[in-house]
Order: structure tokens, then sequence, then C-alpha cells
């Protein structure tokens, strides 16, 4: 094998002696990486931050406030006092983010409040709690929907009691078809207490059926009710008034609220609703109140009202 020249033998040693180089370069760097990782894990488990690295700055976010007062009113109470419908309506406002209190939005149910300290803002505007509520017994007339306003420019109760009471709303309904007794008010609780099931209170109307009613009929409607798409129900009473050949007039007693309830019992036993009146809720009685007109309850009817709904 021929014998490799003194050029070649010198370039082989330098090229061994550069890569020596560049593995102890390399080593060198490790070593510090490993040395700085230990001694900034030591000051941090000292708690000494002065020697830790410095770390990016994160944006500080201002704390928020804690508006809850524990001795206040739920927000909703309060909103429903001051005439923004009923309490399951003003917290759905409470959801939507419509509510402020001290310029911060609530979105919490349970917040409780100090309306006379604190201010409160729906939709940007104040609200003023009412130092008296009003409530109102309407007489819907057929053909006017239970309602304050109508995109088709129907009739609807905000025709019948004008711009006078702005605050008002309407505690149940009845259908197109249908007249009698509607209660109104602007306090929220009122309202919430009169509609909930919970309370149990009772609604009479008049009801003209075709056909003829026998008094076997309205026994089974009494003791054993009726099987509807939305489950059983059952009238609290029945009383046939006066009957010939076509039509049946007989007064119902129930606490059901249930969409033209009375309409949907009489219809699945064969018997169509031709015409159909409230006449009492609770012991507020419709009277000699025209159709189409409206009177403002009495302190004492208030009162009463209030007492058959637990308040």
């Amino acid at each position: 094998m021929p014998q490799e020249s003194h050029q070649q033998r010198r370039n082989s040693q330098n090229r061994k002696s550069t890569r020596r180089s560049s593995t102890s370069l390399s080593n060198r760097r490790n070593s510090n990486a490993n040395r700085q990782q230990r001694t900034d894990r030591a000051y941090s488990r000292s708690g000494n931050r002065d020697y830790l690295p410095e770390q990016p700055r994160r944006e500080q976010r201002a704390p928020r406030r804690d508006h809850h007062q524990e001795d206040g009113i739920r927000l909703q109470k309060v909103l429903a006092q001051a005439g923004f419908g009923s309490r399951r309506k003003c917290e759905q406002l409470i959801l939507d983010g419509r509510v402020e209190v001290d310029g911060d939005l609530v979105l919490e149910l349970g917040t409780r409040v100090n309306p006379d300290k604190q201010r409160i803002l729906v939709d940007g505007s104040r609200i003023h709690l009412h130092d008296t509520h009003i409530t109102l017994a309407l007489n819907k007339p057929k053909k006017v929907l239970s309602t304050m306003d109508d995109p088709k420019g129907r009739w609807t109760l905000r025709d019948i009691i004008g711009d006078k009471y702005e605050r008002v709303f309407h505690m149940g309904r009845l259908d197109y078809d249908s007249e009698g007794l509607i209660l109104m008010t602007d306090d929220g609780e009122l309202s919430q207490h009169v509609m909930h099931p919970k309370y149990e209170v009772e609604k009479t109307y008049i009801a003209t059926v075709e056909g003829k009613l026998s008094g076997g009929v309205c026994r089974r409607l009494v003791h054993t009710g009726v099987n509807l798409d939305d489950g059983w129900v059952k009238l609290d009473k029945c009383t046939i008034l006066d009957q010939n050949r076509d039509y049946t007039m007989v007064r119902v007693v129930l606490h059901s609220g249930k969409n033209r309830i009375v309409r949907r019992i009489f219809g699945s036993l064969g018997y169509p609703v031709h015409r159909l009146v409230r006449t009492q809720i609770g012991p507020i009685k419709l009277g000699e109140l025209k159709p189409g007109s409206y009177r403002v309850l009495s302190p004492v009817e208030v009162k009463s009202l209030e007492k058959e709904v637990g308040l």
C-alpha cells in the first residue's frame, strides 16, 4: 500500500482537531444552559424572583366590582317592581345583558341590590320604582288580541287602555275569539304569583257549547277529566245553566291556565265551544263591566288578590 504523503497526514490531523473543537464548544454550551436552568429552579424554589429571567408582561385587567348586597333585594324583583314585566321576564333581561348596576353589566340572577343606593339601568335608562302600583280589570271583547301591540295592526289591549298606564301588562291571556275578564298591572311580583301554577288561582268561565250536554258529562269532567295532547286535566266545577236542542250554557271553574284549555276540553268530547266568556279570576269578578272598558281595582280588591296568591 502506498504510504501517505506528509501533506495528507497533516490534513487529516487538522480535520480531527476541528471536530474535537466543535464538540467541545457544543458541550460547553449545553453545560452552561443546564447550569442556568438549575440556578433558575433553585431561585424559584427559594422565592427569590430577582434573579429569574425576565418574563413577558401580561395585560392586567381591572378587577370586576362586586355589586352584591347581602341585605338587598334580588335584582329581578326590583325590575319587576319597576314595571318591567313578570319575574321570569326580568330574569331574561338580566341574562340578555341588558341590565347594569353602577355602570357594570350584571348577569347573575342571584345578585341582590339596594335600589336606594345603587344606580340600576335597563337598556341604558335608569329605572324608577313605583311608590304605588296600579291594577286594572278589563273586559276584552272578541277579535281583540291579548297583547299590547301587534305588527299587523289588529286591535290589542293597548287600544282599550290607551297610554295613560304606560307600564301595565296583562296577567294571562284570552284567545282571539274569547271574551271577558283580563287583569292588568305594573306589579311584576303580583303578576308572577297570579300566573304561576303553584298558586292554583281559580278562573270561572261561562261557555256556550254546541249540542245538548248531560249532567253525566259534567260529572266526568270533574271527577275523571280528559286526556289531552299535553296531559290529563279536570274541571274544579261544572254546572249546567241553560240548554235547548242546539246549545248548552255551562259554568266551569278550573285553575289550569293552559292555552285554549276550555275549548280543548269540550272539543275533545264532541262539544265545540260557540262562545266563551271569563267572568272571574280568584276573588276578582267581571261584574257589570262593559266589553271594551276597564276599571281600576280598589285597595281592598288588590289585597284580596294578593292574599289569594300568598303575598
